[in-house]
């Protein structure tokens, strides 16, 4: 993409070197548009890095609480198998499952170390809302540079062809396209 930009930039500057005033300010309008879609793009690829570590985050804060889920059940289970011992009134027998209720309820909810499932889930689902905001942000960085992308293909081929409402055209949808970003990136969109 770099390369045709930089195609049509030469391209509406050797018409405006041969006195052409209006090449010229169409070679402004595709360097304003270039610019933006520069800005753009840098936006889109943090919003997709912001993603990606939002993904992995949330992945791991899952896995997180199916691992100490899996640890319940087999407290669980130990439970089970002490209270069904002949010994399990003993005072040992009863310490045992004592504790493994305790880790249970423990496990289950946390609140002093901010590690029970109760916790680790209310984290991976705020996790999540910031892993799909930065997608939503992505998209719209996505769409605004395809829009700058056709608004200076729209501008350069006005110039080959002599087209002054081509040239507007690209200029609206290169401020459509400019606008579009702005509005992800004060999170109006």
């Amino acid at each position: 993409m770099a390369e045709a930009v930089e195609h049509s930039i030469e391209h509406v500057h050797e018409h405006a070197e041969h006195g052409d005033g209006w090449a010229r300010g169409v070679a402004v309008l595709v360097s304003f548009l270039a610019a933006a879609l520069a800005l753009t793009g840098m936006a889109e690829k943090a919003s997709q890095n912001d993603y990606l570590a939002a993904h992995i985050a949330v992945s791991d804060d899952w896995a997180f609480y199916q691992a100490k889920n899996q640890r319940i059940t087999i407290r669980g289970a130990e439970i089970s198998v002490l209270q069904s011992l002949p010994a399990a009134d003993t005072p040992d027998v009863q310490g045992r499952i004592k504790a493994a209720q305790d880790y249970i309820a423990r496990a289950r909810d946390d609140a002093k170390n901010n590690d029970g499932l109760k916790q680790i889930a209310e984290q991976a689902k705020a996790r999540e809302h910031d892993r799909d905001h930065a997608l939503h942000r992505y998209h719209g960085y996505e769409y605004a540079a395809g829009a700058l992308e056709l608004a200076i293909v729209l501008a350069s081929v006005s110039v080959v062809i002599r087209s002054k409402p081509l040239t507007f055209a690209g200029g609206i949808l290169g401020t459509v396209g400019a606008l579009g970003a702005l509005a992800v990136r004060m999170g109006l969109l």
